[in-house]
């Protein structure tokens, strides 16, 4: 797959594909069905993704708190599973925030990417102040003779599909239902680091990891599946939230045991599937009531997922 940061220097080999706008956060069923209308207009052509780093909303409004879905890599990883090959992944900086709409198309599409077809959805908004709409985007790309398909969202009987209405889900405490419109269930990926080892010391040993700029779903102890850097999926149960029991947090954080597994994790990049919420946060009298609390938690969590295949 074709990996491009800058859309002023995009490989020959690029130039021609049919092109998909957009932040592609989540890349849900929603994003799915967009590439694949895309497809279906440009059959004979290489598919291909313009999104932005960061997303636009964390450029204009650095001061809210994280919400993504996921990492940029593994954006790159999941568009690539829809037949992506190649990913140009603008700069979304001060200058390129202020590219006005007609230069946008000029600039990136057409001289910059070479596209020989582009397909967004019909709510998509581009140039300085978001100046221009869907209907400037056909009208100027026809004039350089290049196809367009603006395509309707993706809905079911709740409402259209949309990286939007899957934070919120994530949010109440709802990852099975954000599972459906992901077509997967919702991961948080990052490092495992060294935390207080306090639970090895409960019997329960975790693998901690920071949620960084991932969205904070609803604090509680989860059911997870956990993917391993070699492909393994383990089982497991975690909790994510600030340790009222334990009272030092002031940062949300990711304890993910995992079931009959002893390895060294430190270092590793690891993906903590959420299947089910199980409880919500509570503070415990002590730290023995916690630890029998956590037995019953573990054994929730292999009930739960010994029903969903797990």
């Amino acid at each position: 797959m074709t990996f491009c940061t800058d859309w002023r220097a995009v490989p020959r080999s690029y130039w021609g594909a049919a092109v998909a706008l957009g932040n592609f956060d989540g890349v849900h069923r929603g994003h799915a069905h967009l590439l694949q209308s895309l497809k279906m207009a440009r059959p004979g052509c290489r598919l291909g993704v313009l999104t932005f780093e960061p997303h636009p909303r964390s450029f204009f409004r650095p001061q809210d708190p994280p919400f993504r879905l996921m990492r940029p890599e593994v954006r790159a990883a999941a568009l690539k599973e829809q037949g992506v090959s190649c990913i140009v992944q603008a700069d979304f900086d001060d200058a390129f925030s202020h590219l006005g709409a007609e230069a946008f198309v000029r600039d990136v599409l057409i001289e910059g990417l070479h596209v020989a077809h582009v397909a967004c959805g019909a709510d998509f908004a581009f140039g300085h102040r978001r100046e221009g709409d869907v209907a400037f985007l056909e009208q100027l790309l026809v004039e350089h003779g290049v196809g367009v398909s603006i395509v309707p969202q993706l809905a079911d009987v709740a409402g259209p599909v949309s990286s939007s209405r899957i934070r919120r889900l994530l949010q109440e405490g709802y990852p099975e239902k954000a599972a459906e419109l992901l077509g997967r269930n919702w991961a948080i990926t990052g490092e495992v680091v060294k935390g207080d080892q306090r639970g090895r010391l409960l019997g329960f040993p975790t693998a901690n990891i920071a949620l960084g700029e991932h969205l904070e779903p609803a604090r509680g102890v989860y059911a997870v599946r956990v993917q391993m850097p070699d492909g393994r999926l383990i089982p497991g149960v975690a909790n994510l939230g600030r340790r009222p029991t334990i009272n030092d947090g002031r940062e949300s954080r990711l304890e993910a045991h995992l079931f009959d597994l002893d390895e060294d994790l430190y270092g590793q990049i690891l993906g903590v599937e959420l299947v089910a919420l199980l409880r919500d946060e509570k503070r415990f009298a002590s730290l023995e009531e916690l630890k029998t609390q956590i037995a019953v938690d573990a054994a929730q969590a292999k009930q739960v997922l010994g029903k969903t295949g797990g």
